[in-house]
């Protein structure tokens, strides 16, 4: 009991880049789930099937998880794709402090583009050139905050971003699910909560 207490449970949500995105990179939700529960994730959950995974892992250490995640891919599924995991309360301060005008309107289309720590850093803005009368594009740690006006997305620098390097190195969740991987994550930590 003891142990346990020295080791706390962190809640975590790992971000999967490109996983059943145009018919590549296929995995069942089920088999992922069963995956991150054989290398000892506890209380694994997927929330819609382009690799959105809830877990609890002792300890704090992101970086760490990514990497064990990234050689469990490789091994079972033959995939090199990057991971992005997220604790609990960064995802918790990134959705508190969401800007105002993030609404949700039919106008605009909202982006949370989820850095790889290994390009985290406010110089990322230096090579993207948004187009102010369409788009907006805010640097915060661990994200780019990417607004576009729907009417003018296929003009949109972001748009063109997906074809340079740097890209494989980012993962994009629209608002929407960004918003409910946050309250499913908020619902676990209730229920932990309750338990202590």
């Amino acid at each position: 009991m003891q142990s346990e207490l020295k080791s706390p449970v962190t809640i975590f949500v790992a971000l999967l880049r490109g996983i059943n995105v145009g018919g590549k990179n296929l995995i069942s939700m089920s088999s992922l789930k069963a995956s991150f529960e054989r290398i000892g994730f506890k209380d694994v959950s997927t929330y819609i099937n382009s690799g959105n995974i809830l877990f609890k892992a002792k300890g704090d250490d992101a970086r760490k998880l990514e990497r064990k995640i990234e050689r469990m891919l490789s091994r079972e599924y033959k995939l090199g794709c990057k991971v992005v995991v997220r604790s609990f309360s960064e995802m918790e301060k990134l959705v508190t402090g969401l800007p105002k005008t993030w609404n949700g309107g039919k106008r605009w289309k909202y982006n949370v583009v989820f850095l790889s720590h290994s390009i985290d850093s406010r110089k990322i803005l230096d090579g993207l050139h948004p187009k102010s009368d369409i788009e907006q594009v805010v640097y915060r740690p661990g994200v780019l905050l990417w607004s576009a006006l729907t009417s003018g997305l296929t003009r949109s620098t972001m748009l063109k971003l997906s074809s340079q390097k740097i890209y494989q190195d980012m993962t994009v969740r629209n608002l929407n699910t960004t918003k409910k991987l946050y309250e499913l994550m908020k619902k676990m930590s209730e229920t932990r909560d309750r338990r202590v």
